[in-house]
């Protein structure tokens, strides 16, 4: 099972620690596509810091993030579980994890980068800022980048087991799955369910993605298909309902009523 997650826009900041090192990380088949992206950020924040804070997205306030992204290439960097924080991250508390499921994420999470396309909870990144809809001068949409890379990266570290995509829209634009994947794919919608209305809450969603991503490492289950998975996660007392299936997959809504509770 391999369970892909969105990334944080909020990171923590490492005060000390050794410089990226691009060989270092998983997937190395991504080098070339990261060194690509990693340049044209940094060739932007460094020579036209007021146009790459429009170009991100940022406010007035937030210079330091593009002087942070200027000086990525020897800024310290820490494990991308470290760095990633959030409503989701909170909710998945790797660090509060049994050894056993520590072990498991390890194997069985990657987080999508708008900087590096994929990485695993061990590899060692620095505290960046680039959402996945920026284009960037020289470069252009970085969504596209990742299109064209990230296939053989995800479909290798998958292998024969079931894909669960927590990803949002915008990080589910960087990579497809093909459609003879799409038996082994679950795409996991959350609705919140209030006087019997069902909505999609950015809070929810995100902080009940963080929580199931916490049961299924604790399980220690390995489902093949969406139904298992469903199966699995109603076990574990979630309100789960089998959505429809396509070229991407099947989808599975998870019902809550409250963070964290099911609508059961």
């Amino acid at each position: 099972m391999l369970i892909l997650l969105p990334p944080s826009e909020g990171k923590a900041s490492p005060r000390r620690g050794a410089a990226l090192d691009l060989g270092s990380l998983s997937s190395p088949e991504l080098t070339p596509a990261r060194e690509r992206v990693l340049a044209a950020l940094v060739d932007h924040c460094t020579r036209h810091p007021e146009r790459a804070s429009a170009t991100l997205g940022l406010g007035r306030t937030q210079a330091e993030l593009v002087a942070r992204n200027a000086v990525l290439l020897t800024a310290p960097t820490a494990r991308a579980d470290a760095i990633y924080t959030g409503v989701l991250f909170d909710a998945l508390d790797l660090r509060g994890l049994t050894t056993a499921a520590k072990r498991r994420a390890a194997s069985r999470l990657m987080v999508t980068s708008s900087l590096f396309g994929v990485v695993r909870p061990a590899d060692r990144i620095p505290s960046y800022r680039l959402s996945g809809d920026v284009t960037l001068p020289g470069l252009g949409p970085v969504a596209s980048v990742w299109r064209d890379a990230l296939g053989p990266a995800v479909t290798g570290a998958l292998g024969a087991g079931l894909l669960v995509d927590l990803r949002s829209t915008t990080y589910a634009a960087f990579w497809r799955p093909p459609g003879d994947l799409a038996p082994r794919v679950a795409t996991v919608r959350v609705l919140q369910e209030r006087d019997g209305r069902r909505s999609v809450v950015s809070h929810f969603n995100k902080h009940t993605k963080g929580l199931l991503t916490r049961d299924l490492l604790e399980s220690g289950e390995q489902p093949l298909t969406p139904g298992a998975l469903a199966a699995l996660l109603g076990e574990l007392g979630w309100d789960v309902e089998i959505g429809p299936s396509g070229r991407a997959g099947t989808r599975l809504d998870v019902v809550v009523t409250e963070v964290g509770l099911s609508a059961g």
